[in-house]
């Protein structure tokens, strides 16, 4: 009787320290869309929540999933230090942006194409926290910034102006007026005497 009843505390006890080892994984945090225009540079922001401290023996990978679905592309890789890809779409056009201190593990993609629609995905592993989630963020690269925001912008800003313009220009009358009301009842008054 004694053997089942350590055999069941041992059971509770397991059941119960489950959520604490699931929630010892490594939680990657990313944006979900982001939107860069054609020829410019955008940094892709990952950052991580672990619960053991940095180790030394973090990583970090960066992967690239083109639109077409094709076969995943390294992008980058941080083990120590930052490592840019040897080979690939790629090479030359990324650099590391990140602070492993700050649990920052970002990137730079420099000169975007429309061939860079897809989604990067970004992974940490940080001992003993290997397992976690996988950060994604869809990177749609567009021609130039859409009218529409541009218009409304504009708009926005100009209407701003405009009724501005009108009210100040509404005050300096309205003071101009009282002046002359009030130096013609000087003047009226001065008359009288």
């Amino acid at each position: 009787m004694r053997g089942r009843t350590w055999l069941g505390a041992a059971l509770v006890l397991g059941a119960q320290l489950r959520p604490l080892w699931l929630a010892a994984a490594v939680e990657v945090h990313t944006d979900k869309e982001v939107v860069a225009v054609n020829g410019t540079n955008q940094r892709l922001k990952c950052t991580f929540s672990s619960s053991s401290p940095v180790s030394q023996q973090l990583s970090v990978t960066w992967n690239f999933q083109p639109e077409d679905l094709s076969s995943h592309e390294p992008v980058f890789y941080y083990l120590k230090e930052p490592y840019k890809p040897p080979s690939g779409r790629f090479k030359e056009r990324v650099t590391w942006d990140g602070n492993v201190e700050r649990k920052d593990v970002s990137i730079i993609i420099w000169n975007l194409q429309p061939s860079d629609n897809g989604t990067f995905t970004c992974q940490v592993t940080n001992w003993p926290d290997v397992y976690g989630t996988i950060g994604e963020v869809r990177l749609r690269v567009v021609q130039k910034v859409n009218f529409s925001e541009i218009h409304f912008l504009a708009v926005a800003i100009g209407s701003a102006s405009v009724l501005m313009i009108i009210v100040v220009t509404a005050v300096i009358i309205c003071r101009q007026h009282r002046r002359k009301a009030r130096d013609k009842r000087i003047e009226v008054a001065d008359t009288e005497l």
